[in-house]
């Protein structure tokens, strides 16, 4: 794959379940479901902490390696269908994200672990889609999903934006890892309603994002602040 070199300006690359929509705890619900049906007993906790912000893929690999149980197409049809309904009657967007994003003076995208069938689904249900079509990135482009960098990085490459003008917006500590290791700034948000899941706030300061907040219209002062001092650095520099 082809190195950037060139820029067209920052990114801000955002992760969408947890960070543009509030669809943590109805996924995990969901999951748990699925996964009670097959004969796996998982409390929601456990879910949280060994699946957030990780494709499905990983979950599949999880039920064949620890369960000796494949996730065959009804399984995942099954889980599909009553995520996909709930998801029509609960789905909300983060609190202040349409906003906010309506102020971000920065390019924008997507880079989620969901299918993109369903994070077009979850942007057009909470009024987001317009905010970012066509620049939406999904595990499922690829090799290896989050907490590996080949998402973001694919992001980025298909935006025209070197890695280290790009700030991720996160949710997951697997995703805060992947950012990392992308060679990326890295700002957790932790707002949505899974950010009281006993642990979680632990896991995502043990990791050491760039900065953590928990209003999504911090966001704004957090970004601007970061590119404007990149570029006095920059300049610095040219002196």
């Amino acid at each position: 794959m082809a190195v950037v070199t060139q820029t067209d300006g920052p990114l801000v690359i955002f992760d969408c379940d947890g960070v543009l929509v509030d669809s943590e705890p109805v996924s995990v619900r969901v999951l748990v479901d699925a996964l009670a049906r097959r004969g796996i007993t998982m409390e929601e906790t456990e879910a949280y902490r060994r699946f957030l912000g990780r494709s499905l893929a990983t979950v599949t690999t999880a039920m064949r390696e620890e369960f000796g149980i494949e996730a065959d197409a009804a399984f995942l049809d099954d889980m599909r269908h009553d995520l996909y309904l709930r998801f029509h009657s609960e789905l909300q967007p983060v609190s202040g994200i349409a906003e906010t994003l309506d102020s971000l003076p920065f390019r924008r995208c997507v880079a989620s672990s969901s299918q993109p069938e369903r994070i077009r689904l979850s942007l057009s249900l909470t009024g987001l889609i317009d905010k970012f079509e066509p620049h939406i990135f999904s595990a499922s482009m690829v090799a290896n999903g989050k907490p590996a960098p080949d998402l973001f990085l694919h992001a980025a490459r298909q935006m025209g934006v070197a890695p280290q003008d790009c700030v991720v917006i996160e949710d997951s500590p697997a995703g805060i890892e992947a950012a990392h290791r992308a060679g990326m700034t890295v700002f957790a948000f932790t707002g949505a309603s899974h950010a009281f899941t006993p642990g979680y706030r632990g896991q995502v300061a043990a990791l050491a994002p760039d900065a953590q907040f928990d209003v999504m219209a911090d966001l704004l002062h957090l970004v601007s602040k970061h590119f404007a001092g990149r570029d006095n650095a920059f300049s610095a520099n040219l002196d």
